[in-house]
């Protein structure tokens, strides 16, 4: 996957698809980003750039536990190359 606005597009519309909101907006993070999980909200700094906020939600995205039988097949597969890519770097 390159680390473009497609890219972060497909990553959003992921999330989005396992029940996940991601949102941008400024302020103090450890890592960049926070996760809410009783709402399901991903926060990522705004001032990231678009490669940074790919790698911050690939992060993000290998760290969830997803229940993968409530999804169709096209997202399961584009789900598991976004893991495998993750687990490659």
């Amino acid at each position: 996957m390159k680390y473009n606005k497609s890219g972060l597009e497909k990553l959003e519309d992921l999330l989005e698809k396992i029940g996940y909101k991601v949102r941008y907006e400024k302020g103090n993070f450890n890592s960049g980003y926070c996760i809410v999980e009783s709402t399901k909200i991903i926060v990522v700094n705004k001032f990231y750039n678009v490669e940074g906020r790919v790698m911050a939600l690939l992060e993000i995205l290998s760290s969830l536990e997803i229940d993968d039988n409530n999804l169709d097949p096209k997202t399961l597969t584009t789900l598991k190359g976004f893991l495998k890519e993750t687990l490659e770097k």
